[in-house]
Order: C-alpha cells, then structure tokens, then sequence
C-alpha cells in the first residue's frame, strides 16, 4: 500500500455571496482539488484554498509544488508511514495549505483502506459539531438580517463579525445591532484580521465591554509585538491567534509568549497531523481552540467536521463550518447540511468527500 501517484486540480466555482474582510475579500473558490493514488486503486481527497495575502499561496503555486516537488518525494511512501511523509513535506518550506492537502488526502486514503471512518481513527469523540456563521463587510442592518435568516433557516445560534474596518464606530455598530437583534442567547465574537492597531483594538474592546462577546480574532498585526502582548494582558476576553498561528512551532510561540490566549485550528493549513498537535498542545497548556472556516467548500467542510468531530477539546466550541451555503455550487457527491444548529460527521470510511466527477469536469480550469 504505497503512493502511486498526487495529481492537483485547480478549479473556480463562484460565490453567490461574496465575503468581503479587512485582508482581502473571495468572490470565487479558484481552489485546488488534491487526489492521491495508492498502487492498489484506492484514492484520497482533499481541497485546497489558496489564501496569498494570508499564506503567500495561489492557486498556480500551489499545483506546482504538490506535483513538481512533494508528488516525485512521495511516490513509492508505504501510506501509514505519516511522519516519513511528514518530514518530506516539511523539507520544503512554507506552502502550508497544500501541505494540508496532501496530509489529509492521505488520512483519507488510510480511513479507505482500514474500512474506518477518519473521525474515529483520529479520536472519536463526537458525531456532529454546533456550527458558526461567519458574517463578512455590510451594514448593521443587512447583517442582523442575514444573521437572523441562517437562525431561522439553519437552527445556527453563533456567529462571527468580520471586523477591522475605519472609523471603527462601523463595527461596534455592526456588534452592538446584531447583540440587540439576536437577544442575549446568541454567541457573538469577532475577527479583525488584522485591520487594527493593537491600541485601535483596546478602542473596540472598551465600547463593547457591555455585549457579552466571546472573544477577538487576530486584532493586530502579531508583528506588533509589544502592542500586542499589551492587548493580551489587559482584554477582558480572549484573545484569539488564528493567520498568525499557521503551524505548530508559531503556535506554541505565540501561546508561551503572551502573543494570544486562544487558538484557531483550521485543517485546511495543517491537515490532520499537524492539526492534532496543536489541540494536544494547547489542551496541555489549559488553552481553549475552535475549528476556524478557510471560506471552504464542502469538500473542505467535511475535513473539518471529520477532525473537530474527533477531539473533546475541539467539540467543545462552535465550528465556523457553514460559508460552504455562499457558493453557487459544489464538489461533494453528498451534500452536507445543517439541521438544529450542527453539522454530522460524513458516513462511511475515510473523510467522507466523494467528488461529483461531472461537477469537477465543469468547473476545473486546466482542461
């Protein structure tokens, strides 16, 4: 049971609701699709996302290092030999999303082969999650709608304020209306990406100290070092680290060094290896996670739920699992859905992310 072969498939598939954010904004998925080939057939999936003003990856970069650099490496690896495959991969420096894939790809042509579900290999924990709604750049107003629509649609109770806009009344605007409009049993928090000064942060935190929010995603630049260990030190909420924590080594540095008091796992840049040393990390260190949204597919979603699912310490908060509803179509075979508030774990060995072979040959850039 080796690695016969990793092809990487670019494709594009709109959204029918753009998310707009302080670092950047998505108007299409041009993702890449990874499948991974054992020398006996059976075949792992996994999606990409390239992220350039996150993770420095596109979509042409990404196809280029997973078959011009990690594929040659790979073929010919025994598939349950994950840390050899994990050394190989980490030879090459940065490219953390498409070293994502391919680990999980990996877990999934595993889960095929033992005729087990992934979740359960990994840990077992759960069957569903509770899921997050991320809410990108619009007016209050259009927000609360929008919020109050995936309530009443979707059973969804948590969500997530895209923040780091100027002047900064816009969004402690956005939080105190949706606070007032969804009621005090809705979970808020929000993620400036970035958008603010550590000191413009403290701002925000000061005029909102009275909603009840959950906690704030990447306030500042982490860079700001100084001005950030001062955040940290003094909110009244987590602080959570997310871009800034793309791998286990920053992780840790960023928790140990006052840097964040919170951490965002998201499997589409650290697959599931890498992913389930950072929740064991920072369950040692008594650091709560959540399971963050690369904007993904279902395909992507799926992996998500698969690892979140899997862990206590990831079941334990709202799973950003449900911007997969703003794109216009999808490459799962079997759509996901969301029913009283959660998201299941996909049946069956492996991952669960069955492609739509039709769907894929519409959509794929390359051909």
């Amino acid at each position: 049971m080796k690695i016969a072969a990793i092809e990487a498939i670019p494709y594009s598939i709109p959204y029918l609701h753009p998310l707009h954010f302080a670092s950047g904004s998505v108007h299409e998925a041009d993702h890449v699709l990874i499948r991974l080939r054992t020398d006996d057939g059976v075949v792992g999936i996994a999606d990409t996302p390239p992220r350039p003003y996150t993770y420095g990856e596109t979509q042409k970069s990404i196809v280029a290092v997973v078959e011009d650099i990690f594929a040659p490496q790979l073929i010919g690896v025994d598939i349950f030999d994950r840390e050899k495959v994990q050394a190989i991969l980490y030879r090459t420096v940065h490219n953390q999303t498409a070293k994502g894939a391919v680990d999980i790809a990996l877990w999934d042509v595993i889960g095929k082969t033992l005729g087990q579900p992934v979740t359960k290999l990994l840990g077992g924990y759960t069957d569903s999650l509770r899921v997050s709604h991320m809410l990108g750049f619009k007016p209050a107003e259009e927000l609360l709608a929008l919020a109050l629509e995936f309530r009443g649609t979707y059973g969804i109770n948590t969500f997530k304020l895209k923040t780091g806009r100027r002047p900064l009344h816009l969004d402690v605007e956005a939080a105190r209306v949706l606070r007032e409009g969804l009621g005090e049993d809705a979970e808020l928090y929000m993620d400036a990406n970035r958008g603010w000064s550590a000191n413009e942060a403290a701002e925000v935190l000061r005029r909102t100290a009275d909603l009840g929010l959950q906690f704030l995603e990447e306030p500042d630049d982490a860079r700001e070092v100084l001005g950030r260990r001062r955040l940290v030190a003094s909110s009244p909420i987590p602080i959570a680290a997310d871009e800034s924590v793309p791998n286990l080594g920053e992780a840790a540095r960023e928790i140990l060094t006052g840097g964040a008091n919170l951490l965002a796992v998201k499997t589409a840049r650290s697959g599931f290896t890498e992913a389930a040393k950072i929740v064991g990390m920072a369950e040692g260190m008594g650091i709560d996670v959540y399971i963050g949204n690369q904007i993904d597919t279902q395909v992507g979603t799926a992996a998500s739920v698969t690892f979140g699912a899997a862990f206590a310490h990831t079941a334990k908060r709202a799973a950003e699992l449900s911007n997969y509803l703003d794109m216009a179509d999808d490459l799962l075979a079997e759509p996901l859905a969301i029913t009283g508030g959660r998201i299941r774990v996909p049946e069956g060995p492996g991952v669960g992310t069955a492609v739509d072979e039709d769907k894929l040959s519409l959509y794929r850039t390359d051909k």
